[in-house]
């Protein structure tokens, strides 16, 4: 059966928000252990595009058990939240295989369901089990797991892998929702979601994370920060975006 609304109680602990959303408790607490952790920083960072942003996002520090039991549990909060209608999960390597393996751990712990996942060799195996994924045979409607959504490359290599294999990719989760632009108007997630017909959701979004840093006060140097990068780079419809 589809495995959807894990989390009977997944929608509660609104926190009332100035804007057109609403921050949910699991949310914050996100933000808050992403900053614990040292995931979450701000300064002046060079990306792989070439930006200079004034935040990053570092998921590899989510990098012992507890920080990744943790990490699996925010992640079922948001694909629950979201109403995710789903057979299996699929984690792309490298940074998507402990991020699968973590959600499908705390989906079973916190509601039961024994989800089945399964990820890819970088290379092709012709010797032994062979083939290009381990773990459960791909089928049905599949989850993707991932960081975060930059170029979208590693969503679009996922997506042929699951579909050549006969399954229906239906969705992506990942941690942050960068909520800027890629080469064009849109942003990288929303040329995902156009290209294949499917939903991103995200743990939280840059919004969430302005709306936190302005709620706990003394961070006006960051919030400066990133709204000058908003009014650059930001995707129409967000604050400071285009």
């Amino acid at each position: 059966m589809p495995h959807k609304n894990l989390f009977t109680n997944g929608r509660q602990g609104d926190i009332p928000c100035r804007r057109n959303t609403t921050m949910q408790d699991y949310q914050r607490q996100f933000i808050e252990f992403a900053l614990e952790r040292g995931v979450l920083r701000f300064g002046k960072f060079t990306l792989k595009s070439g930006r200079i942003s004034p935040y990053f996002f570092n998921s590899g520090l989510f990098n012992d058990g507890d920080s990744l039991s943790r990490l699996g549990e925010y992640y079922a909060r948001s694909v629950s939240h979201a109403g995710l209608d789903f057979d299996m999960v699929f984690g792309p390597a490298y940074k998507g295989i402990p991020l699968a393996t973590a959600f499908v751990i705390a989906c079973r712990l916190q509601s039961g369901r024994n989800i089945p996942y399964c990820f890819d060799r970088k290379e092709e195996k012709d010797h032994g089990e062979g083939g290009r994924t381990l773990g459960a045979e791909l089928h049905g409607k599949v989850l993707i797991i991932d960081d975060v959504i930059t170029a979208g490359t590693s969503v679009n290599h996922s997506v042929d892998l699951i579909r050549r294999a006969g399954a229906e990719p239906v969705g992506v989760a990942i941690a942050l929702d960068r909520q800027e632009r890629g080469q064009d108007k849109l942003s990288a997630i929303q040329e995902v979601e156009q290209r294949h017909s499917l939903k991103v959701t995200s743990i939280v979004t840059l919004e969430h994370l302005v709306e936190y840093l302005e709620s706990q006060g003394g961070n006006e140097e960051s919030l400066a920060g990133i709204q000058r990068y908003r009014e650059q780079y930001g995707i129409a419809g967000s604050r400071g975006g285009i």
